[in-house]
């Protein structure tokens, strides 16, 4: 299963281990903690920025990502299974089938930190919202809270019978959804490390799991073919999403666009959204290329040969034109694409 010199110049803000358990998970009483209650904590209020809204003019623009190899990352001893950038674009962090984490700091490119604890392959890892800690998930079928300044395991959480797949940190950061082989979705309270409902979502493994904005809906995607999508609190299914090729009769799905290109028959690849200049859909392929869309044309605006083997999961970062892909290779298996994005302005 668990088959950048000048980049930035921001300054790094490390948490104190010794104030994790407040600044972390807050107070209140563990015993009493529930969905419900720890729902009703509020978001962290983020104000618009103009700088993030879209311009739109008069004009057909013709727009090339030119994503240029900026990085090649050394550390792993096995491929790559999950990549995220930090909340704050400072860091990111990589998982492997060598059952470690490494923390990437992007202003060097420059190995921080390396995790260790999970005893089998790692599958996936999640950022708090707010960036003070981590999740992963591993074929040791746990769950482990991380604090990445300090490089210390936090709470490991047990109780899935098969490998855990993928989890997800809600956004006020109190809840992890996890997904398993044992075809079941569980939410934990991170404060306590409890699980607060075990939900049998899917009739095969589950493959993928994330919240929504505002954290009240979660979605989760399975081996059958399925996408779920669950009200938090209640823990019920709301609605199933089905290929429209596999659909029963009498149903409809309402499917908006799909981006064709690139080769997926084996592998759970990750698809992302880049929003930092153009609106790009990125994904890897099976055929070692990194394949970039148009969000708005579903034209393939950019395919590149990036590895020598599968690549399985990407991510774009939060503030620049930065792309990173891990493929499933022993040796330059981690990546960092940089863009050199240019516009060309048409005649009507």
């Amino acid at each position: 299963m668990s088959t950048p010199d000048d980049i930035l110049t921001m300054e790094l803000v490390y948490a104190d281990p010794a104030e994790l358990p407040n600044t972390l998970f807050g107070g209140g009483d563990m015993a009493a903690s529930s969905v419900e209650q720890l729902f009703k904590m509020p978001l962290p209020f983020k104000e618009a920025n103009s700088e993030d809204k879209p311009i739109v003019n008069n004009k057909i623009e013709a727009v090339s990502p030119g994503y240029e190899l900026k990085y090649t990352l050394e550390g792993h001893q096995r491929h790559i299974t999950a990549v995220r950038f930090a909340p704050g674009g400072d860091w990111l962090t990589s998982a492997s089938a060598d059952s470690l984490l490494k923390l990437w700091d992007l202003g060097t490119a420059q190995l921080n930190k390396t995790l260790a604890g999970h005893v089998l392959g790692i599958n996936d890892v999640a950022w708090a919202p707010d960036g003070k800690f981590m999740a992963s998930c591993s074929d040791d079928k746990t769950i482990r809270l991380w604090d990445p300044h300090g490089g210390l395991c936090l709470r490991t959480m047990e109780g899935h019978a098969g490998y855990v797949f993928a989890c997800s940190i809600n956004p006020q950061a109190n809840l992890i959804a996890s997904t398993s082989f044992d075809c079941t979705v569980r939410l934990w309270d991170v404060r306590n490390g409890k699980s607060l409902k075990i939900i049998p979502a899917h009739m095969d493994p589950i493959s993928s799991v994330d919240f929504n904005r505002d954290g009240t809906l979660f979605v989760t995607g399975s081996f059958d073919g399925l996408v779920r999508i669950w009200d938090t609190i209640s823990g019920q299914v709301l609605k199933t999403l089905i290929d429209e090729d596999n659909s029963p009769v009498g149903y409809k799905p309402k499917c908006l666009r799909i981006y064709r290109g690139h080769t997926n028959l084996k592998y759970c690849i990750a698809v992302k959204f880049s929003v930092t200049a153009g609106m790009w859909i990125v994904s890897g392929s099976e055929d070692s290329c990194l394949y970039i869309w148009s969000l708005q044309s579903k034209e393939l605006v950019q395919k590149l040969n990036a590895h020598a083997h599968e690549i399985i999961c990407t991510d774009c970062h939060p503030k620049l034109n930065l792309i990173a892909t891990g493929a499933l290779q022993n040796t330059e298996n981690l990546r960092i694409w940089q863009s050199s994005e240019t516009v060309i302005e048409l005649n009507k």
